[in-house]
């Protein structure tokens, strides 16, 4: 059976590749392998050649081990900072419904 493709927007797409842009240049300049970061994300190189390509369908874990590997910041944030922000976040999101339902439209009973 063939893959399923979803449809991706083009901010998406731009996105994925650019940060696939700034893992290997960020790769590269620190002169590290494929094969060494490959190694030490714990992942193939293969999978990598397609983090670095822009491939939206790699997993995100990988993608963001990979960037701590060669340096390349995500978020602003430093390491407390960020512990900090996922607790202010955790926090708004015990106050914030568990789940969200479409409401139902009612018909509109125009005849007269």
């Amino acid at each position: 059976m063939a893959k399923v493709r979803h449809p991706i927007s083009p901010y998406a797409a731009d996105a994925t590749m650019l940060l696939g842009q700034l893992l290997r240049k960020s790769r590269i300049e620190r002169k590290m392998s494929t094969l060494n970061v490959a190694e030490r994300a714990g992942i193939s190189r293969g999978l990598l050649r397609r983090i670095e390509a822009g491939d939206p369908r790699c997993t995100i874990g990988a993608v963001f081990e990979v960037a701590a590997i060669v340096g390349v910041k995500l978020f602003d944030a430093e390491r407390g900072a960020m512990s900090r922000a996922i607790e202010t976040n955790r926090e708004v999101m015990a106050l914030l419904p568990k789940a969200v339902r479409a409401r139902r439209m009612q018909e509109v009973k125009d005849d007269f």
